[in-house]
């Protein structure tokens, strides 16, 4: 529903649509699309997918048509393949909503082309860093790498009580413990995060939606300054953290 209302995380989109430097494209890892590579979505005028259920018809009445950018699709293809990792394009797919939601409220005229990266849930969290740090080069040619995703994602928690306001306890400590962790650059402890964070089973009963997360950190450079953009929580267990992966060197200015 952030796409209707966007609430606190929409304005701090907002904000970074404002002030960031404006992108030739935007390549986007949604954890709402699995596939057993690394796949890029080709169609030049990609749809948008309202891939859920069960919600307000004002929330499928929304559309984000923003064009596609075969083209950047290709450039990032031949870079996963420079660093041996095989992949592909798909050029049917659209936009699911872990791509367009936040898009809608950073580029709201819908002009950025956008190109989506696919996940391997399977492969693990250094697979995911790996991609980023392949795809580094597209960040410093104008392409804003993005990882959508959630800092906690226990939907069962979330929906048995929807009007709670307090965070649960492993929620918070988790994304406390995921913020000392990218502050230290612990790439060690985030990588093994399901052996080395508190609760981390129960923040994450599935891996997909912190993915995306080791994608933009590892194009960023892991030796990039995290800065927590957005911090709180929805029905006290969804972490609605996100983050702004500086270049380390302007950590001193």
């Amino acid at each position: 529903m952030h796409a209707v209302d966007g609430g606190a995380p929409g304005r701090a989109w907002s904000a970074l649509g404002r002030s960031l430097p404006r992108p030739r494209g935007v390549l986007i890892a949604s954890a709402h699309w699995e596939s057993s590579v690394p796949m890029l979505s080709g169609n030049p005028k990609p749809q948008t997918i309202h891939d859920f259920g069960g919600f307000p018809e004002e929330l499928y009445r929304e559309r984000y048509p923003a064009p596609g950018a075969p083209e950047l699709a290709a450039a990032a293809v031949a870079l996963l393949k420079a660093s041996e990792i095989a992949a592909g394009i798909d050029g049917c797919r659209g936009l699911d909503h872990g791509a367009w939601i936040p898009l809608k409220w950073m580029y709201p005229e819908h002009d950025v082309p956008v190109v989506q990266l696919s996940l391997q849930p399977e492969l693990g969290t250094a697979h995911h860093l790996r991609l980023g740090r392949a795809l580094a080069a597209l960040a410093d040619d104008d392409v804003l790498i993005i990882g959508s995703g959630h800092v906690t994602h226990n939907l069962r928690d979330w929906m048995s009580n929807p009007r709670r306001h307090e965070p649960l306890r492993y929620a918070e400590s988790f994304a406390d413990w995921l913020k000392d962790r990218l502050a230290a650059r612990d790439v060690q402890a985030l990588v093994a995060y399901r052996e080395r964070a508190p609760d981390a089973i129960r923040a994450h009963p599935t891996e997909e939606h912190l993915l995306p997360l080791f994608v933009a950190w590892g194009a960023a450079g892991t030796d990039a300054v995290a800065e927590r953009v957005v911090h709180g929580f929805e029905a006290g267990a969804l972490a609605l953290d996100s983050y702004l992966f500086h270049p380390a060197r302007i950590e001193a200015d």
